[in-house]
């Protein structure tokens, strides 16, 4: 960007995936350009991962808010050229070629990523947060609530537990402590 001149305050990066549009740096970006501006982006798999919202996003930034768009690493993908037909055609082309093979790759990345967790899982491997260990006094404190002797969040208070774990891992003792089935 800094090769193309383009000023600090106008470079947006951006760490969300792009698999959508919805995204707050792009709608932040897209809120500032103004007719006659020019969008650089590096590839056109960093403007998305989608290949109708590349189109669409395409179209609208450039039929719509008249903003030439220029892809750094494809010379063809640059809207500022007054094209003939013939290179019009080819752009397009290109551009959903691009838009394919963006798309394309993140579904393969997906369905690794998917593989690898099924492969992790398979071999005992634990995803999130390690469980909070009960107090030894949870099941006291389970009966006084029970019995309305215990209002909840003084519960959640002595136990350490949020709301959610505290439901979780009521169903768990119950379950351990054959009182039925899990609510």
């Amino acid at each position: 960007m800094r090769e193309q001149s383009v000023p600090e305050k106008n470079i947006f990066v951006e760490k969300q995936s792009g698999k959508d549009f919805n995204r707050d740096v792009y709608r932040q970006m897209v809120r500032r350009l103004r007719v006659d501006d020019v969008l650089y982006i590096k590839a056109i798999d960093r403007l998305g991962r989608n290949y109708d919202e590349i189109l669409e996003q395409w179209r609208i930034l450039t039929k719509e808010k008249g903003v030439d768009i220029v892809v750094l690493d494809m010379e063809i993908l640059d809207t500022r050229m007054d094209k003939g037909l013939m290179q019009r055609v080819i752009a397009d082309v290109v551009l959903t070629m691009l838009s394919y093979i963006a798309q394309n790759e993140r579904e393969t990345i997906r369905q690794r990523q998917a593989e690898g967790i099924a492969a992790a899982k398979a071999r005992g491997v634990r995803f999130g947060r390690p469980d909070l260990p009960l107090p030894d006094n949870f099941g006291e404190l389970v009966r006084q609530w029970e019995r309305g002797k215990l209002p909840l969040a003084e519960v959640l208070a002595q136990s350490g537990l949020g709301r959610s774990t505290f439901y979780t891992r009521l169903n768990e003792y119950r379950l351990l402590n054959g009182q039925g089935k899990p609510r």
